[in-house]
């Protein structure tokens, strides 16, 4: 068994192909908490005294993103917030009570809501009635941008000042290339760590995690010993997106040329840097006359409200919006 090449000590336990290095289990530790707190203070992703609510569904990356910043920040800034999505055999009470379990270990305020209790329907419900519609839209539209919105308005009433989530390297990179072949520059710029705020209704969302790979992030929970839900959400097979192609094809770069994902960002943060942008190009976003929720530039509608009124109409997602309030 080969020793660490770090502390020369321990057995090696994970081979990093990016570096080439070999790392025992403490090394490979140290590893991922110094490169995420350096990702952190690069941007000034977190100010002393900043309230962070950190995005926990339960799977890996969010225990990693979970299990890092309650070590280099004060427990008690913390919370964490589960959204549950509504899908049958996968949102269990086993899982739930699991999470719970991971942030309470921590000193950390969790916080669990559901999209059907906040928006007047559940991810199966929408794509019930999507089908039944004939609507070909992914299940992930529905769930992504209820997820957002409700993570977003949990934050906001509950008195936060930032939403951490925990995108890894891979879902980084690929974001980038779909924006790319999509040619949404105002994208491409939003998902730097420097975007502009574009509306005060929205809380200042960072990824910590943005420079570490996802192996990284599932070999790091297994050697904590977390063991995450292993139940796939059931809707993954279904409108194969744009994204799982993009995926398999930014592997098979990684795999012959280690560390291509990670120049790849490199160059997106120096190129798409928004404080290159001259002030009348800042991006400020419209409010929905539904909701009163950001939309983007020149849109009546969130595309949430959008997917809504397409499924129940005007009238009915109103009234659903009204009766809850916007209160947590």
């Amino acid at each position: 068994m080969p020793k660490c090449d770090i502390c020369r000590a321990r057995d090696a336990a994970v081979l990093q192909a990016h570096t080439g290095l070999r790392l025992c289990k403490a090394c490979f530790f140290s590893d991922i908490v110094a490169r995420t707190a350096r990702e952190i203070f690069r941007y000034n992703m977190i100010r002393y005294g900043d309230k962070v609510l950190i995005g926990v569904s339960g799977g890996k990356d969010s225990f990693v993103l979970l299990n890092i910043l309650s070590q280099i920040y004060e427990p008690s800034k913390l919370g964490g917030v589960t959204v549950i999505e509504g899908i049958e055999g996968y949102n269990r009470a086993e899982h739930i009570d699991e999470i719970r379990r991971a942030v309470r270990e921590r000193g950390v305020e969790i916080h669990i809501v559901s999209i059907k209790d906040l928006w007047g329907a559940s991810v199966d419900d929408m794509v019930r009635l999507s089908i039944e519609k004939g609507q070909r839209i992914s299940p992930c539209t529905y769930c992504g941008i209820h997820r957002r919105k409700s993570i977003n308005l949990v934050a906001r009433e509950l008195g936060y000042d930032k939403v951490a989530t925990a995108h890894n390297l891979d879902d980084e990179a690929q974001t980038i290339i779909i924006n790319i072949l999509r040619g949404d520059t105002a994208r491409l710029y939003m998902n730097h760590p420097l975007r502009p705020k574009g509306s005060e209704l929205f809380i200042d969302r960072i990824k910590p995690l943005r420079k570490i790979y996802e192996w990284e992030t599932a070999k790091y929970a297994y050697l904590a010993g977390y063991r995450p839900q292993e139940v796939e959400c059931p809707y993954l097979e279904l409108f194969p997106s744009l994204r799982v192609r993009v995926r398999d094809m930014i592997y098979r770069i990684e795999a012959s040329r280690p560390g291509s994902m990670l120049r790849l960002l490199e160059w997106f943060d120096r190129v798409f840097d928004p404080s290159r942008l001259r002030a009348s190009e800042s991006i400020k976003l419209s409010t929905c006359i539904i909701c009163g929720e950001p939309t983007s530039p020149g849109r009546t509608l969130c595309k949430s409200c959008e997917l809504q009124i397409g499924l129940l109409g005007k009238v009915e997602i109103a009234k659903r919006t009204m009766k809850r309030g916007h209160s947590i």
